[in-house]
């Protein structure tokens, strides 16, 4: 069975950062696409992010564009969120997880692995 672990997340003003990092367990991590998602109170859980396994090619929703980085070091198989710029609207609780087709990684439905998530609240 594969685990995810997020950390990272807190009480932040806006304007300021946070990077969150997201640990998996197994031998197969490099083979994953792994992606960010995020559920507000009341909201469904939307994309965030995603990095591919094979080209670690990159992919954001707009509202973040330009203000989050997705990265993964496959040596230490941890996936991270650098979230710069916070604002309020940005709260919520923040999931990575784990799919293995390729296809449709905007889709929360087509991920097979999710972490507990870990809390974002931005301050204004």
């Amino acid at each position: 069975q594969v685990q995810l672990v997020e950390s990272g997340g807190g009480l932040v003003q806006a304007g300021t950062s946070l990077r969150l990092s997201c640990a998996a367990s197994g031998r197969a991590f490099s083979t994953y696409n792994m992606g960010w998602f995020r559920q507000a109170p009341g909201k469904e859980r939307e994309f965030v992010a995603v990095i591919t396994s094979r080209n670690h090619r990159t992919h954001y929703t707009d509202s973040v564009k330009g203000r989050f980085t997705i990265s993964r070091d496959n040596a230490k198989n941890t996936v991270y969120l650098q979230m710069n710029s916070l604002t309020p609207e940005d709260t919520a609780v923040y999931y990575c997880a784990a799919e293995t087709t390729g296809f449709n990684l905007r889709e929360k439905d087509q991920y097979n692995y999710w972490g507990q998530g870990t809390q974002v609240t931005v301050s204004s």
